[in-house]
């Protein structure tokens, strides 16, 4: 495998991945580059999201595709936002709405835990019978009121508690390493080691 699109327009997500996979001899391309549409995103699990999304854009490209999905899952919501982390509040997308619902609805509640869960999946092909599959997770609080600058999305919600910081406070650097994705993002990597040894 010399190459693989990633099935996402999120720059960030594109700049760790292809430095992430350098070491390997892997480059990664956008699907941007290729005018692939998003994909349908119809499932309740992450997995599935995510193998949905990397099939559509191996079918589409003709190369090898990965492909994350990831949110909060908040516990005493049954999990919720999950899936719908990013559109929770509707559409369009805001972090600042969904943040918003996110405090109305654990408005009172003692029980703040909450996780963020990252899931990959790398088709070879479209058809890919055996996707590799690698899942992260991030255990944390959900705060009353925002802390910090950096992140996105829930991160000034979200305490670390071992750290007594926000996701929105840490260094991009320590995020990287703690967090759900760049928990899955090395276990992928350990994955395609092991294939190519």
């Amino acid at each position: 495998m010399k190459q693989l699109v990633l099935a996402s327009g999120n720059a960030g997500k594109l700049k760790e991945l292809a430095a992430l996979l350098a070491p390997l001899g892997i480059e990664v391309l956008p699907q941007s580059a290729f005018n692939v549409s998003e994909a349908e995103e119809p499932h309740p699990s992450f997995i599935e999201n995510a193998i949905a999304k990397a099939r559509h854009a191996a079918r589409a490209t003709g190369l090898p595709a990965l492909a994350d999905d990831s949110g909060l899952c908040v516990d005493v919501l049954g999990g919720a936002p999950g899936v719908l982390s990013a559109r929770f509040a509707g559409e369009p997308k805001s972090d600042q709405r969904n943040n918003a619902l996110l405090l109305e609805r654990l408005a009172g509640e003692t029980n703040r835990r909450a996780r963020f869960y990252c899931a990959l999946a790398l088709v070879r092909h479209a058809d890919d019978p055996q996707p590799l599959i690698a899942c992260g997770e991030w255990h944390g609080q959900i705060l009353d009121t925002p802390r910090g600058q950096e992140g996105f999305g829930y991160d000034p919600l979200f305490l670390v508690t071992e750290l007594e910081q926000t996701a929105a406070e840490i260094p991009s650097e320590l995020k990287n390493m703690l967090s759900h994705r760049g928990n899955a993002f090395r276990q992928l990597l350990d994955k395609l080691r092991a294939e190519a040894a």
